[in-house]
């Protein structure tokens, strides 16, 4: 579980993030701030895995904050003026969110979050599953139990042992969020659960006797991923 902190001045802003986080199973909220200075105490006294932060503040802004601190953990940006984001990329955030937040943004930045947690090896934070948005809900998606994934564009169909279903999310973003040790791009329109796969022959990669087309592009780094797995 990742351990929280917000840092805003706007009251109406803490007060959507603390209801954000309370819907997600991997965050945990163990302070909000109203600014930087506030914040000093928790990040020195205790574990700290994330910062919701807000660039405008009053008495010490948020990137003027972040470059303060000696070793800071993942961070994520509130801002209601997006050029002012950019210079938090050099400082290394994980991501951005534009106010007004909506839940669907502020759920692919904290996949980002968690899925970078869990490559860094944390004990804590070991997900495996992510939360996608379909239809009104929010379901949540086992990485165990997805065999591949199938682009339309800015949708994806999502195919389980048991279901299939379709979110509206691009082929870019999901190759991002999923453990690249366990799931693979294959093709521009298809990607892969490793452990789904019944056989490779020729160009096609077979899984429950669907063949899925291994694109040019790609088939190097699937057969140097399975030979190196292989032994």
């Amino acid at each position: 579980m990742l351990r929280c902190i917000i840092i805003d001045d706007e009251p109406l802003a803490l007060e959507v993030l603390e209801n954000y986080i309370q819907r997600m199973a991997d965050l945990q909220l163990i302070r909000k701030c109203s600014n930087a200075l506030e914040a000093f105490q928790s990040l020195n006294n205790e574990r700290v895995d994330l910062l919701f932060l807000d660039i405008q503040m009053p008495v010490i802004d948020g990137l003027s904050f972040l470059k303060s601190l000696k070793n800071p953990p993942a961070v994520i940006l509130t801002t209601a003026y997006p050029n002012h984001a950019i210079e938090g990329f050099d400082l290394n955030v994980a991501d951005y969110l534009l106010k007004p937040i909506s839940f669907e943004r502020f759920l692919k930045a904290v996949n980002k979050v968690i899925e970078q947690h869990k490559i860094q090896g944390d004990g804590d934070t070991q997900s495996d599953y992510m939360f996608m948005k379909v239809d009104s809900k929010l379901v949540r998606v086992n990485y165990a139990d997805i065999t591949y994934i199938e682009g339309m564009k800015d949708y994806l169909k999502i195919y389980t042992k048991e279901k299939l279903l379709v979110v509206h999310q691009t082929m870019k973003k999901i190759e991002e969020i999923l453990p690249k040790s366990r799931f693979i791009r294959v093709h521009k329109s298809y990607m892969v659960s490793l452990g789904a796969v019944n056989s490779i022959v020729g160009n096609f990669v077979e899984i429950n006797g669907k063949e899925i087309p291994i694109g040019a592009n790609y088939k190097d780094d699937l057969i140097r991923l399975v030979f190196k797995l292989s032994n």
